[in-house]
């Protein structure tokens, strides 16, 4: 009961005030933005490194260590964004394919962001295993890319 009267006053609340649906669409794209643009940065850079040598590598698993904050701290506004734009319209996003495969992609990002930090672990050792932080790197790369692409097919498909 409380959560239905708490979903159906964020919906009155959200539709009745341009500042919070402009503040919160922005925290969203925003969040995708710096979260998505400096993954996919780093994503880039192990993708070219693996190409190359260790030391490029070595110099590549600093600037991983560095953004991943930044990542996470990125996806949790793009998660807690999200989570209140679909309640402002449950019964759009609730019965729509499009939503549940855009937390699909999100569920994936996390769990690779999991397996990327495991990855960076393991190649910073004595004898570096870099293909799975390229393995990684390259799923990173395409989830955030699906998961934008989802993000901007759903306002457009019911």
């Amino acid at each position: 009961m409380w959560g239905t009267h708490f979903i159906d006053a964020w919906a009155s609340l959200y539709a009745n005030s341009s500042a919070i649906r402009t503040g919160l669409g922005f925290a969203h794209v925003a969040g995708l933005i710096v979260g998505g643009g400096a993954a996919i940065a780093v994503d880039r850079g192990v993708l070219r490194a693996a190409r190359r040598n260790s030391s490029d590598l070595f110099a590549q698993l600093a600037t991983i260590r560095n953004v991943h904050s930044v990542v996470t701290a990125s996806l949790a506004v793009v998660i807690v964004s999200g989570l209140l734009l679909a309640a402002a319209d449950t019964e759009t996003f609730l019965h729509a394919p499009l939503f549940w495969i855009k937390m699909g992609l999100v569920g994936l990002l996390m769990v690779n962001g999991a397996c990327m930090r495991l990855a960076e672990r393991a190649a910073g050792g004595t004898r570096p295993r870099w293909k799975p932080l390229a393995v990684t790197a390259a799923a990173s790369l395409t989830l955030w890319l699906l998961t934008t692409l989802a993000g901007a097919a759903l306002p457009n498909v019911h």
